[in-house]
């Protein structure tokens, strides 16, 4: 398949994906469902040109008189078009980025970093001293908002890598050669659900997350080391990318997770991460077949292969098959061990366990040294090289667990123990002075508080419990398997002494050497009260010695910001400055201790939650907040969109590592904030949240508006996540977690969250003065710019639609209306700013993309709304439920970035 402009191959491998699917919806679905399928598309885009014109009107007509049948078929199909459009696209985003990088465009790319800080005056020494001591963690979590199924994944994979290949074919290769294999694959894809049946469990979601570092991390993130090695010329360089995860640990509101899900977690990684190191000793050996009377070995790889006892004669001569039968004989007994299951193959001969993975990377490295040293250069990077990185980022752990639980359940749990002990009857009943004191008392005791003989809470038993299973995790597989504890709700600095405390009660932490406790407790500011009161909390913190000798043994101390709650608090523009201000003030804390901080950054795949450029928002972070050190959660159907192919996760890993690089070292990221400009977007956020708060806490019948207008109530029938969507059952938006809230509001295409306050906030205000801080300023900038994308998936006509789905008319337009003005000021306000005539003016490329993407989305929305009203009528048929969800998840995957 030739290679064309970038926009000809979007545009043709589009045509070839869409004309396939056409001709098997006609052949598996039936001629009626394809010209149903045109029918509704064509209306719907004469809907978005003109709702009252004639065309636009039989949309109605067509909607209303689908059988439920003919209804879940078309939204199947319009689901499919932009599964296989996202496909496209995706290739087309990884061209364009491979020839920008090649023309060193990007510096987004290790090369580009790397010029731009030398153009600056930063030489490379500077960048391997910083990436020395560096953390770059992506963390992968259980948050619900990818809708696919993996079975559909792994479809869209396998189509991805059938064009890739054709690709790397060249003119050998043409549409005709390759639509038959893609057609097979349609096929498949076409009658594969492409909804969950049944709930998810938290197992399923650790296996999900294992599919990735398998499939994808084991392999990318050894790579990418390795560039940097041979970049910066340091073959010693650090592993700084550690992957992280949620999936098993993270129990804040979701009551199945328990000391037995996290025991499975890592026995689920380490299953995962023995195989593939069996699987590469395995190869290694077929591959090392050297004679010894061929090739001379060092002392060390002598004294391994003796010491395997390989009793077979075929080998004996051959002393690194003999060495590496050893070894994999260890590694299978490492495998039963921890996995707590045989290897996949025997081993031929008998082996004693690993204590740990260094002793196994020691191993590999009598290997390799002995390899370089009698054979040279050609040895030096190879599939050997290769395992041994592997092993020094992923251990025996393979991903990072973090724990996260809620302030509140660690104030019961600390309540319970004490009054038990005897030592304080009402816990709960104290001042935060009264409640330290008696942490740090009990923190300076060896004393244990619980007692196997006495009567506790079942939630206090529980949680003891999970923290016996993560003293054994880390027992089993060192120090990098759980690092920290995240305390959701964090408010005051006895909610993290709480942590340490609960940490001393399993042997974690010890009061004669606190230094030495393996797991820090790192608050989460989450909401704007909480994000506000951020300093103080953290200096507070820092006074008591238990957690100021935590940090100090580390350097670091981490905390989480989280971009969801407060953005549902206060709205886009506020919640962006108040994570601005926040980060600011807290580094001005370590940095008084001499102490580094480490942000986790708690985003999610929508702006409303933190979404965006991963380069470009780590750029815009305050000067000082980064110093090498980053953390990020990807949520839901981001993981896939963004670490769903190797190159594309190379590309976004190596995204996240320049942009901490560059935000650490370089010049022109946030220097240019000034007290003038701080000032100015504290008015403008104040504004923006009493808009904000206007409507959604202050407007009468907002709520009833909110859950008629949009699918909150059919998500709840989603199966994509395991925690229960509300904390409580309160239909109140306070209760309401903040996935479904965005989530809603990005199938209504409001995007309300993304934008709402910034036009009010912002009118009467001198357009030139904020046009002149988005050009100077890189915070600012990438704060519109993201408000600018979100608006630009966002549709007011469609909008009106759902606002259709509200019985009270009167309610309906009054609320409809005041969106639809504010939605007015903020795009009139986003382009006086930019200085273009449409939103993505300055971005033709991802315009372009939206604008392709829409003609499959918009479709869904008019079949999601039609089968909604159908339902709330009290239509019970299964089908009707059926094809909301196949709209839904059609809209999400049209989206990308839904949740």
């Amino acid at each position: 398949m030739k290679s064309p402009a970038a926009d000809d191959a979007l545009r043709d491998e589009v045509r070839l994906l869409g004309g396939i699917l056409g001709d098997v919806i006609r052949e598996e679905g039936g001629q009626a469902l394809f010209d149903h399928v045109e029918a509704v598309r064509q209306a719907s885009i004469a809907y978005h040109r003109d709702p009252a014109s004639h065309p636009a009107k039989r949309l109605e007509r067509l909607l209303g008189e689908l059988s439920v049948e003919q209804a879940a078929g078309l939204a199947h199909g319009f689901a499919l078009f932009s599964l296989l459009a996202n496909i496209a696209e995706d290739r087309a985003t990884r061209r364009r980025a491979q020839d920008q990088a090649e023309a060193g465009a990007r510096a987004d790319t290790p090369e580009g970093a790397l010029k731009r800080l030398a153009d600056q005056g930063v030489d490379r020494e500077a960048v391997r001293a910083l990436l020395d001591e560096a953390l770059v963690s992506p963390v992968l979590t259980a948050h619900p908002s990818e809708v696919r199924r993996k079975s559909v994944i792994d479809r869209i994979a396998a189509i991805s890598d059938l064009l890739d290949a054709c690709d790397r074919a060249g003119d050998a290769c043409t549409p005709a050669a390759v639509s038959e294999p893609l057609r097979r694959q349609i096929v498949i894809l076409w009658a594969t659900r492409l909804v969950r049946s049944q709930g998810l469990v938290v197992q399923d979601e650790i296996d999900t997350v294992v599919s990735f570092l398998e499939r994808i991390f084991l392999h990318v993130a050894p790579r990418q080391l390795a560039a940097w090695r041979r970049l910066l010329e340091a073959p010693g360089l650090q592993p700084f990318l550690r992957v992280g995860t949620w999936v098993g640990g993270d129990r804040d509101g979701n009551p199945n997770v328990d000391a037995t899900v996290l025991a499975a977690a890592f026995r689920s990684q380490a299953r995962a991460v023995l195989a593939f190191y069996l699987d590469e000793v395995h190869a290694l050996g077929a591959e090392l077949s050297l004679a010894a009377e061929l090739a001379a070995v060092s002392p060390e790889l002598a004294a391994l292969a003796d010491a395997a006892h390989d009793p077979s004669p075929h080998r004996a001569d051959e002393p690194y098959r003999r060495a590496l039968t050893g070894i994999y004989a260890r590694l299978a007994a490492t495998h039963e061990a921890l996995a707590e299951a045989p290897p996949p193959r025997r081993p031929s001969v008998s082996g004693e366990a690993y204590a740990g993975p260094d002793a196994f990377e020691a191993d590999l490295k009598v290997l390799h040294d002995s390899l370089v040293s009698h054979h040279g250069g050609v040895f030096a990077q190879d599939r050997l090289t290769e395992l041994i990185t592997a092993v020094e980022i992923f251990g025996f752990h393979m991903a990072t667990l973090d724990l996260r639980q809620n302030s509140d359940v660690h104030e019961r749990v600390v309540g319970d123990l004490l009054k038990v002990a005897g030592v304080c009857p009402d816990y709960s009943g104290l001042d935060e002075e009264g409640r330290l004191a008696v942490l740090a008392g009990e923190l300076r005791s060896a004393r244990p508080l619980f007692s196997p003989y006495a009567d506790y809470a079942p939630e206090t038993l529980k949680e003891r419990a999970i923290l016996q299973a993560a003293a054994a995790a880390l027992a089993a597989f060192g120090p990098q398997a759980i690092r920290t504890h995240i305390v959701s709700k964090t408010d005051a600095a006895s909610d993290l002494l709480e942590v340490y405390l609960l940490l001393k009660e399993v042997g974690l932490y010890r009061p004669e050497d606190p230094a030495a406790c393996p797991v820090q407790a790192a608050p989460l500011f989450e909401t704007i009260e909480d994000l506000r009161a951020a300093r103080p909390t953290l200096e507070r913190l820092l006074q008591e010695p238990a957690a100021l000798a935590v940090a100090q043994a580390r350097g670091v101390q981490e905390v989480m910001i989280g971009y969801s709650d407060s953005n549902k608090d206060g709205s886009y523009l506020t919640s962006g400055w108040e994570l601005h201000e926040a980060s600011r003030a807290l580094v001005g804390v370590t940095q008084s201790l001499g102490l580094k901080l480490q942000l986790f950054h708690g985003r999610g795949g929508t702006v409303g939650r933190g979404g965006g450029s991963a380069f470009a928002g780590v750029l815009a972070q305050p000067e000082g907040t980064v110093q090498g050190r980053i953390r990020t959660t990807e949520q839901g159907e981001v993981i896939a969109n963004k670490y769903g192919e190797p190159e594309i996760a190379l590309r976004n890993l190596d995204a996240l590592t320049c942009g901490a690089v560059l935000a650490s070292l370089g010049h022109g990221r946030d220097q240019e904030y000034t007290a003038e400009h701080g000032a100015l977007l504290s008015d403008l956020s104040s504004a923006s949240m009493a808009a904000y708060r206007k409507l959604v806490y202050e407007t009468e019948g907002f709520v009833d508006y909110y859950r008629a207008a949009t699918p909150i109530a059919e998500i709840a029938d989603l199966k994509i996540g395991s925690r229960p969507s509300s904390r409580t059952a309160s239909t109140r938006i306070e209760d309401l977690r903040a996935i479904p809230w965005v989530f809603s509001w990005s199938q209504s295409r409001v995007m309300l969250p993304g934008w709402f306050g910034f036009g009010s906030a912002v009118q009467g205000r001198d357009m030139a003065e904020l046009k002149a801080m988005a050009e100077a300023w890189p915070f600012f900038k990438t704060l519109v710019q993201n408000m600018e994308m979100v608006m630009a998936k966002a549709d007011m006509t469609i909008a009106r639609r759902y606002s259709t789905l509200v019985e009270d008319a009167s309610l309906a337009a009054r609320i409809y209306g005041e969106i639809k003005a504010e939605w007015e000021r903020t795009h009139a306000a986003v382009l006086a700013i930019t200085g273009h005539d449409h939103l993505l003016g300055g971005q033709p490329e991802l315009h372009r993309l939206i604008r392709l993407r829409m003609p499959y989305v918009e479709p869904l929305n008019h079949v999601q709304i039609e089968l909604i009203r159908r339902r709330r009528s009290g239509d019970e048929d299964p089908r009707v439920r059926e094809g909301i969800l196949l709209a839904i998840n059609g809209v999400a995957a049209g989206l990308r970035n839904s949740g």
